[in-house]
Order: C-alpha cells, then sequence, then structure tokens
C-alpha cells in the first residue's frame, strides 16, 4: 500500500500544530516545528496565514486526523464510512475506530516511540494478538484482546530499549499494561472520547463529508 515517505515535520509545519510524529524527539529542543513553526516551502516564513474559510477548516482537521494516525485518503474515507453506520456519533465512532487500529494500541501501550515506529514494528512481525502473529498495522483490535511481543523479538535491542524507555509511560484507562512482563498488555474496553488526547475536532470532518 502507499504511504507517505517525506520529512514528517513538513506535515506539522503544514497544519500549524506539533502532531508528535518523531516520539520523544518532539519534546526536545531538535523538534524541527519548534525552530521553524512557518508553513514549508519557498514563501512559507514570509507569509502570513490567511484567513481560512469553513471549508478549509474543515480540511485542515481532516488533515490533521490523518497524518496523526498515519492514514492515506482511501482509506480514512472508508473509516468515515464505517463511523457513519454505527451507531452513535459519527466522529467519536471515528477517533475509537482509528484508536483500535494496532500500530495504535501498540504506540498507546508503549510498546514504540511514535505510531510511525509501531508500524514498522507491526509489519515486521514483533507482535502476537490473542496468540497468533499479526502483521497488519491496520488490524482493529476488539475487548480484551491481549497484545504482546513475540517471545524471539524480546531480544532483539531495539525492542529492549522500547521496553525500558517507555515502561514507565502512563496509559490510557482503557488499556492495560501487564505487571509480571512488561512486554504484553490487553485492550479492557473501547476508548471514550474524553480518553482520546488526540487534539482534532472530529464535528468538523463530518461536516466536511457530508457537503
Amino acid at each position: 500500500m502507499a504511504k507517505y515517505t517525506g520529512p514528517v515535520c513538513r506535515l506539522c509545519r503544514r497544519e500549524g500544530v506539533k502532531l508528535f510524529l518523531k516520539g520523544e524527539r518532539c519534546y526536545t529542543d531538535k523538534c524541527s516545528f519548534a525552530k521553524r513553526a512557518f508553513a514549508p516551502g519557498q514563501h512559507g516564513q514570509g507569509q502570513t496565514r490567511k484567513k481560512v474559510s469553513e471549508y478549509g477548516v474543515q480540511l485542515r482537521e481532516k488533515q490533521k486526523t490523518r497524518r496523526v494516525y498515519g492514514v492515506l485518503e482511501k482509506q480514512f474515507r472508508g473509516y468515515f464510512g464505517k463511523a457513519d453506520r454505527q451507531k452513535g456519533i459519527t466522529g467519536e465512532n471515528l477517533l475509537v475506530l482509528l484508536e483500535r487500529r494496532l500500530d495504535n494500541v501498540v504506540f498507546r501501550l508503549g510498546f514504540a516511540a511514535s505510531r510511525t515506529q509501531a508500524r514498522q514494528l507491526v509489519r515486521h512481525r514483533h507482535f502476537l494478538v490473542n496468540g497468533k502473529r499479526v502483521d497488519i498495522p491496520s488490524f482493529l483490535v476488539k475487548a480484551d484482546d491481549v497484545i504482546q511481543v513475540r517471545e524471539s523479538s524480546k531480544e532483539s535491542p531495539l525492542i529492549k530499549e522500547i521496553a525500558e524507555s517507555f515502561a514507565s509511560k502512563t496509559l490510557p484507562a482503557w488499556l492495560e499494561r501487564s505487571t509480571e512482563e512488561m512486554m504484553s498488555g490487553k485492550v479492557l474496553r473501547y476508548p471514550t472520547r474524553e480518553e482520546i488526547d488526540t487534539p482534532v475536532s472530529e464535528h468538523f470532518i463530518v461536516e466536511l463529508y457530508s457537503r
């Protein structure tokens, strides 16, 4: 499947907000957005941000959400269609679906420094879901699913480094990490909107697709 391979810091600058796409680096002085918080391009630094139209606001919220979760347009539209068919509030359903992606859950559990790294680790078959190997980042987890690092992957220097660095990471209330073995976690339930800290206004996305 196609994917964005350009510099991710340009995405933060385009949206005008830090999206934390590089994990811990985004919290340090090395963050490119902190140094150049203006739009990318030849004239980005000298440009003053123009008043954005209603459509522009809706589009930016959609693009921001896509970029946070690393989802391309066609797939994102598919998530929206699924959310729209479910009972409840469409915007909230959409965010819950995105949070249920395996790469996002791996990131939330602290097994990766960023969603990009989590996606790579999942593709390289480092994780099991309910004892079965899953290498599809978009795999949707369910309540009571158990996610764990493969036994053969636990000796990987990268996996060990990540586990040590993120063992103390605060978990969302809808997830649980094993107290006996830090390389295993469980989905207790689906998240509520209040538990999703993604800085987006999902109602703008609903308005955009409702045009």
